[in-house]
C-alpha cells in the first residue's frame, strides 16, 4: 500500500495546473527498445557478471566508496597534503554484495590504519538493497534524469548516463503493473476523485486528464488508489469506467465519495455503491459561485455565502440559504441556480460533527496530493512516460 503524507489535513497551494507532456507508450515498450537497441549496440547483456546494469551498479558504488574515503582522510587522492597525515590508501579489497539486479563484485578501497568505516557499504555487509530505489525517488521527487545524472557526478564523482538513469526509472514497469491492479480493502470510509489536466503526446500534443483516486481506509490512512490517464475531456463516462475498476479490485463498499460536481458524477458514482454519499467540494462550490458572480460583488457575496456552509445544522444551513436567496437572487440568478442544483451534493457533511466536517467538506486532501505532483513536475515539465504517474504516487 502506497501511503502519503501523515493523517493532517493539508490545503492544496493552489497553484497553476502545469503543463506536461506525457510519451504515450507503455513503459515496458520503451524499456524493451531501448535495452535491445543498446545490446544491439554494443553486444552487451543486461544483467550477470558483465552486464550492463551490473557494470552501472558497479561504478557507482567504487565512486561512492572512494569518496568516502577521500572525506574519512581529508584529501584527495594524489594530493601532496596527505603526506605525512599519519594514514593513507592502501589499495583495495574486492568483494561480492548481492544487489537488486543480483550479484556485484566491487573493490573496495582500504586505509594503512584499517579504520575506514564506509556509510554506503558497511564492512561485513553482504547485501545492498533499494540503491536503484534512490534514483528512482530522486526521479520521483522532480529531478529530470540529467540532474540525476550531475548530482550523482557531484556527490560521487560517478559518470553515470541519462539513458542510464531513465532505464532505471522505467524498469520498475513490472511493480508499477502490479501496484496499479493490486487488491483493495473492502470498505473505505472516505474517497476522493479527482482529476488533474495534462499535456500527452499522442503523435500531436493534446491537453488530457490524469483521474486520481483515494481512499481514507478504516485506520485512517490514506491510500492512493491509483492514477489514470484519459483519452480526452474530463467526463462522468469515464470516471464510471474508473469506479468500476475500483470497485473490481475488492471495494464493496464507500461511506461518503467526496468530488468537484462535475455533471453525471453522482450517478456514476451511486451507480458503483448505491449507499454512499457523495459531497460536493465545498471550495470548488464556492469558486464557481465566484465565476457567475461580477467581480465587484465578490467580498460581499463570500461574506454572505458563508453563513451557508457553517451552518450548525442542516435547518439552519436552509434558513441561511434563503435568506441568501432573497438578498442576491434577482442580482446574480446563475448561483442561485448553482447553488440550488448542487444542494443535494453540498449538505451530507452538515449531518457529521465537525471533526468529520474538515475532512469531508472539500477535496483538499486529494488536490494536496496533486499539488505535490505539480511541484514534482514543475522543474523538469514533462513526465516521461504515462507509466511515470504512478511512479510519482507510489513514491511521494
Amino acid at each position: 500500500m502506497a501511503r502519503i503524507g501523515n493523517k493532517k489535513n493539508v490545503d492544496g497551494d493552489g497553484s497553476p495546473s502545469q503543463e506536461l507532456v506525457v510519451d504515450d507508450r507503455s513503459a515496458e515498450q520503451v524499456l524493451a527498445e531501448e535495452l535491445v537497441a543498446r545490446a544491439r549496440r554494443e553486444g552487451v547483456d543486461l544483467v550477470g557478471p558483465e552486464g550492463f546494469l551490473t557494470k552501472v551498479t558497479k561504478s557507482v558504488l567504487e565512486a561512492a566508496l572512494n569518496a568516502e574515503m577521500t572525506e574519512h582522510l581529508g584529501y584527495e587522492p594524489h594530493d601532496p597534503t596527505g603526506r605525512g597525515s599519519g594514514n593513507s590508501r592502501n589499495g583495495t579489497t574486492r568483494k561480492t554484495v548481492n544487489t537488486d539486479i543480483g550479484p556485484v563484485t566491487i573493490d573496495v578501497p582500504r586505509d594503512r590504519e584499517g579504520d575506514f568505516e564506509p556509510v554506503i557499504l558497511p564492512k561485513h555487509a553482504r547485501r545492498l538493497d533499494g540503491f536503484n530505489e534512490s534514483i528512482i525517488s530522486l526521479y520521483a521527487k522532480g529531478l529530470t534524469t540529467g540532474e540525476i545524472s550531475q548530482h550523482l557526478h557531484e556527490i560521487y564523482g560517478a559518470d553515470v548516463s541519462k539513458d542510464t538513469i531513465s532505464r532505471i526509472t522505467d524498469a520498475i514497469g513490472p511493480e508499477l503493473i502490479e501496484w496499479q491492479n493490486r487488491p483493495l480493502d473492502r470498505v473505505y470510509p472516505v474517497m476522493f476523485i479527482d482529476a488533474i489536466r495534462v499535456k500527452i503526446r499522442d503523435g500531436a500534443v493534446a491537453n488530457r486528464p490524469i483521474y486520481v483516486a483515494l481512499g481514507v481506509n478504516l485506520e485512517g490512512d490514506r491510500d492512493v488508489l491509483g492514477m489514470w490517464v484519459g483519452t480526452g475531456g474530463e467526463g462522468a463516462k469515464h470516471w464510471q469506467t474508473i469506479l468500476t475498476e475500483i470497485k473490481n479490485r475488492g471495494v464493496e463498499d464507500v461511506f461518503i465519495v467526496c468530488c468537484d460536481g462535475l455533471n453525471g458524477l453522482p450517478e456514476s458514482i451511486n451507480a458503483t455503491w448505491p449507499r454512499a454519499d457523495v459531497q460536493t467540494c465545498v471550495v470548488h462550490l464556492l469558486r464557481n459561485t465566484l465565476r457567475y458572480t461580477p467581480q465587484n460583488k465578490w467580498p460581499a457575496i463570500m461574506k454572505d455565502v458563508r453563513p451557508i456552509y457553517t451552518a450548525t445544522t442542516l435547518d439552519a444551513a436552509t434558513e441561511r440559504f434563503a435568506e441568501f436567496e432573497e438578498k442576491w437572487g434577482a442580482q446574480v440568478p446563475a448561483v442561485i441556480k448553482l447553488w440550488r442544483d448542487a444542494w443535494a451534493e453540498f449538505i451530507p457533511f452538515l449531518s457529521f460533527p465537525a471533526e468529520v466536517r474538515s475532512i469531508i467538506y472539500t477535496t483538499n486532501t486529494i488536490e494536496s496530493l496533486n499539488a505535490r505532483f505539480r511541484r514534482s513536475t514543475r522543474v523538469r515539465g514533462h513526465v516521461t512516460t504515462p507509466s511515470a504517474v504512478d511512479t510519482q504516487a507510489a513514491v511521494l
